[in-house]
């Protein structure tokens, strides 16, 4: 059932829309070509967790690198955290105008995965108020190799982890972009009985421009169904996106370490009334495949 729900996610991303390419929709809010369709939503293809509305264009390569240090709230011991990392390598790869692929290595769980996202729907100009864009990750978790003493009855299912999203943005202005995310997701393995494995979860944030190359970004997931007895936390997370051309760069604080989505929606262990939180960045650089060599 999970991977007819995930191949008929996959399947609605035949729709093609116009896309500009990187530095042209840094500088534009608007398609410069016959349709009025809004492409520059976000400038990065994610806000700080969760994914954003923006697509890498036909035949560009964005290369990702997400970085999360340790919890802060120990101080000068482990130099607030830079002593622990969490890391996050993601290739993201323009298939079409409209349908990305991606692949991603993620320290936590030792994790892989798969995604795709496709958009279905651009925010027009005087028309449809919306952009809205498909999202379906397929993880697995290596890190359990570890645990098949304690985990006898470990089949590979249970390393599987899935994630189906989407998201809907708008563009208020020059200035000022929201999006909610809604989310299921599903972990082949919750190590509290009390958990469902199935589970879900509304995503929410947004950027403000403060300036043409320097803005504040935001999200936070509400986890809908999580275990009354449970440890961990709703994520929220709150930074500054720089963009010099190229390259979009994110400094950020959130209390997830983990940087997929199955990852930082169930597991976020921080607590930001404690101060336990931690620092982070992501570094967003990209490679135009598309262009032909001068002679």
């Amino acid at each position: 059932m999970k991977f007819i729900v995930f191949i008929l996610c996959i399947a609605i991303s035949t729709q093609s829309f116009a896309q500009d390419d990187l530095l042209q929709s840094l500088e534009s809010s608007t398609d410069v070509s016959k349709q009025t369709s809004i492409l520059s939503t976000f400038k990065s293809y994610k806000l700080i967790n969760f994914e954003t509305t923006k697509l890498v264009p036909k035949q560009h390569l964005d290369f990702i690198i997400a970085h999360r240090f340790g919890t802060v709230k120990n101080g000068i011991d482990d130099l607030f955290g830079l002593d622990q990392a969490s890391t996050r390598i993601q290739f993201i790869y323009g298939l079409t105008k409209a349908i990305n692929i991606s692949f991603s290595r993620s320290k936590f769980g030792k994790t892989y995965d798969l995604a795709t996202k496709y958009r279905l729907k651009a925010q027009q100009k005087n028309g449809f108020p919306f952009s809205v864009v498909g999202y379906n990750l397929i993880a697995i978790d290596t890190e359990l190799d570890k645990e098949l003493s304690v985990l006898p009855k470990l089949e590979f299912e249970n390393r599987l982890r899935y994630a189906n999203q989407l998201i809907v943005s708008h563009k208020f202005s020059s200035k000022l972009s929201l999006e909610v995310i809604p989310t299921f997701f599903y972990d082949g393995l919750v190590r509290n009985p009390k958990q469902d494995n199935a589970q879900f979860a509304i995503g929410m944030g947004g950027k403000y421009q403060l300036t043409k190359r320097f803005g504040i970004i935001m999200d936070y997931g509400a986890h809908l169904n999580r275990a009354s007895n449970s440890r961990f936390r709703d994520p929220l997370s709150i930074g500054v996106e720089i963009e010099t051309g190229g390259h979009v760069f994110q400094l950020h604080f959130s209390n997830a370490q983990g940087m997929f989505e199955n990852a930082f929606l169930a597991n976020a262990t921080g607590d930001w009334s404690d101060g336990d939180f931690f620092f982070g960045f992501n570094l967003h650089r990209d490679f135009n495949f598309s262009r032909k060599s001068k002679k």
